[in-house]
């Protein structure tokens, strides 16, 4: 099934940083993949100026509900914040 919300967080992160937030990525996607429900995808998005992560989900109220999880208030955004140069952008999407 296609995804029809999107949950994208866009991060300012140092050069220096960006390895260990990628380690970040790497390591919680799988669990995000697994554990949270209506989750579809996960892509690390990189350009000169930000770093952005997209998921997928089934449905807004599944975005909604990650936001609120233990796995992305205590695990992701824990391990993030301190590589974070600024407040990070959250932003929902629906699929028209």
């Amino acid at each position: 099934m296609n995804a029809k919300a999107y949950l994208e967080i866009t991060m300012v992160i140092n050069e220096a940083n960006r390895p260990a937030a990628a380690k970040v990525y790497a390591d919680y996607r799988e669990p995000f993949l697994t554990q949270i429900q209506g989750a579809v995808s996960k892509e690390l998005l990189i350009r000169d100026e930000d770093v952005q992560v997209l998921h997928g989900f089934y449905r807004v109220e599944d975005v909604e509900a990650y936001l609120n999880s233990e796995l992305f208030n205590q695990d992701v955004f824990v391990s993030l914040k301190p590589l974070l140069s600024a407040d990070p952008e959250v932003k929902i999407y629906s699929v028209a």
